[in-house]
Order: C-alpha cells, then structure tokens, then sequence
C-alpha cells in the first residue's frame, strides 16, 4: 500500500526518493511512532519532503490518498468528539437574524472578558456562553452576524477577532499557469534599459566600426538590457483568500517570472506593523512595516494582492486586527503606502458584482483612491496601464 503512496507524491510532482522511502518504511518498523494517522501524516511529511515549499503539495496527496481511510489507524479516543461535532446549523430567517443586535467593537472585547470569568464548561448551540452552532457572538459555527470567533472554522466571514493560532500556506511560486494571457497582461510593466558592465556583443556597431577601420576587426560591446522595472507586490493570505488560491498563484507565479526586480510580502486582511515572507515561520521572521517603506525608492510600483473581504474594524479601528492587538488602524498603514510608493493599485480576485454588497471593499477602494481592479484580464490590463503611465 505504501509503494502506492510514493507514487502518489510523484504524481504531486514532490521530490520524493526511493532512500527517503526507505527511511519511512525503517521508521514505521521500528515504531518511532503510535498507530495514529495523525501521526504517520507528521512522520512522512518529515521524511519525505525536503523544502517547505512542496508541504502544501504534500497535503493535497496526503488528503486525495488517504481519504475515507480508518481501518489502518486507531482513531484517537482522547479528542472529545461530541464537543468537536458541531449541532446542525440553525436555519435562521432574515427576520431573526437582523433581531441579533450588533454589539460594537469594545463592547464585544467587554463582554468576552467577563464571560471567560465566569463560564467553567463547554457550550453548544446556546445564546450566551462561549460555545458553537449557536447566536452567541462567541465562538464558532454560529449565525451571529458580528462576533469573536474562537476556534474552529468560520462561516459567515464577519469575525471580529480571531482566536487561534492560524497556518496559512505560502503561495507556489512554481505553478504552472493555465493561460499565458496573465503573462501578456503584466508584460505593459517592462521598461527595459541597458545597464552594468558591458559583455554583450554589439553586433551593429561592430558592423559599421570594421567597415570605417578599412575591414580590419574592431569589435564593439555593450551592457546588456533589462528590465529595470521594480515592483512590490503585497499578498492577502488565509481566511477568505482560500477561495482563490489558484489565481493568486497562477498571477505570483506569472510575477516572478516577468518581473525580476520583484520582491513581494504576506499580510492577512490588513496591513499593519510588520509583514511577512514565509508563512509556516510568520511567527519567528517578521519585517517591521517601516523598514520596508523605507527599504525600497519611491519609484516602485506597489500591488496589493487581496479580496479586501473583512469586518470594517480591521480597517479602521486601532487593536482591529482578529490576530492581535496592534497599536495603530491598518487604515493609517495603508496611507503611508499609498503615499511612499505613487504608482499603486490593489487586485481583488472576488467578482466585481459583489463589491457593493461589502463594507469593507468599499473602505479600501476609497483609500486606494479607486484604485481597485478585479484579478481578470481586463482588471489587469486596465491596471498595468495605470502603473505604466
């Protein structure tokens, strides 16, 4: 069965070998670990891939090829299901659901904090503790149009703050693209100059240089021409940015192919003090907001990467962020872009259709100064163009 599963990752195209194979099978024999899927998922991941790069790839195999699998494995009996399983999603009228009243940023954090005091144990369906499946503004699962999710996987995308460790996946920079059109579209960025040392032959100007030296050889060099275009490109990732991972990747992967003076960062949601480069070690390398503004010249061209899809408070209220309590509104941080770097525009891979139904878009298309396109050909061109003029 395992033969089956190594042929599994290289039809994922991960870098696996018949030694690390073998390391695998040496492993399982001698019972480094217990007979629990979770555990053999962390074992040959750890053994089988080589980059970070590929765990996003890893996963996907590891999901297709074991899926539906529970005879191999003991489930693990500590992990208390029935808390796990959330109750049936209550089916709510609109009518009910505008009854839920909205509570307000500080008064939310209030509220969370007196009920942590007082709840002992764990709720489900309810309207008031912290639990899931229910109208509380606390927890998971539930329908409550505005509230703190702590836990679990959101539903209606309206948290205001977000209470767990998340692991988001670094966008593949490998990906081959359906289309070439992406390609053709960020292609109105190049600007080519000729620069550095000149190793290049010119074969021109050596023509016409032995023809006036009476056709003795007179051979001419030049720097060789590049694309001096530089480009900063911040991407949105997690959350609802999930839905649209393959065209971010298809447009990360055209960008690092087009643009060679590219450098890009992660962000989720909002911009704040610091971004990010890797997002299994998000935690551990930070790069402080500042350094970057100052980092790179006025002349490059900033693009946002983003569906701009949050609860207004992440914008523009200070400790908004539903990861941690910073200090200044991602709003401020946004203007300070925006006025470092003047050729910006931001791309939103969500329909255009949808845009005036959320608040939060409408924020961010007013601070970019309606400089939003849509992650389609035409949004493309349209702001290529826009960072070309």
């Amino acid at each position: 069965m395992l033969i089956d599963f190594f042929f599994t990752l290289k039809d994922a195209k991960i870098p696996v070998s018949i030694k690390e194979f073998l390391i695998l099978l040496e492993a399982l024999q001698k019972n480094v670990i217990t007979p629990s899927l979770d555990d053999f998922y962390y074992l040959s991941r750890m053994t089988m891939v080589k980059d970070e790069s590929h765990y996003d790839k890893f996963d996907k195999a590891f999901g297709h090829y074991f899926h539906g699998i529970d005879t191999l494995f003991d489930k693990n009996q500590e992990i208390p299901l029935d808390w796990l399983l959330q109750r049936m999603k209550k089916e709510l009228t609109p009518e009910q659901i505008a009854e839920l009243e909205k509570f307000g940023y500080d008064k939310l954090m209030d509220r969370l904090n007196a009920l942590l005091e007082e709840q002992k144990e764990r709720h489900e369906g309810g309207s008031k503790w912290i639990g899931t499946g229910g109208t509380s503004p606390f927890g998971n699962g539930g329908q409550n149009p505005e509230g703190i999710r702590i836990g679990g996987k959101g539903g209606n995308r309206t948290a205001v703050k977000v209470w767990e460790t998340r692991a988001y996946r670094d966008y593949d920079g490998e990906r081959e693209l359906g289309t070439r059109n992406i390609k053709v579209a960020l292609r109105r960025l190049r600007k080519f100059a000729r620069q550095g040392a000149e190793e290049e032959l010119a074969l021109d100007a050596t023509i016409r240089a032995t023809a006036n030296n009476a056709g003795y050889l007179d051979i001419k060099m030049r720097a060789e021409r590049k694309n001096n275009i530089k480009v900063l490109m911040l991407f949105d990732v997690g959350g609802s940015m999930d839905d649209h991972i393959a065209r971010t990747e298809e447009l990360f992967s055209a960008s690092k192919t087009e643009f060679k003076n590219m450098e890009f960062f992660y962000f989720h949601n909002c911009v704040y003090d610091f971004l990010w480069k890797n997002n299994r070690r998000r935690n551990a390398e930070r790069f402080p907001t500042w350094d970057i503004l100052r980092k790179y010249p006025p002349d490059t061209k900033l693009i946002f990467v983003g569906d701009a899809t949050m609860s207004p408070y992440e914008i523009l209220q200070a400790g908004g962020s539903v990861e941690y309590n910073n200090e200044e509104a991602g709003a401020e941080w946004l203007q300070r872009f925006t006025s470092t770097f003047p050729k910006f525009i931001w791309l939103n891979p969500e329909p255009e259709g949808l845009w005036q139904y959320r608040q939060s878009i409408s924020v961010i298309r007013q601070l970019m100064q309606n400089r939003m396109f849509s992650l389609t050909m035409d949004g493309l061109e349209r702001g290529m163009r826009l960072l070309s003029k």
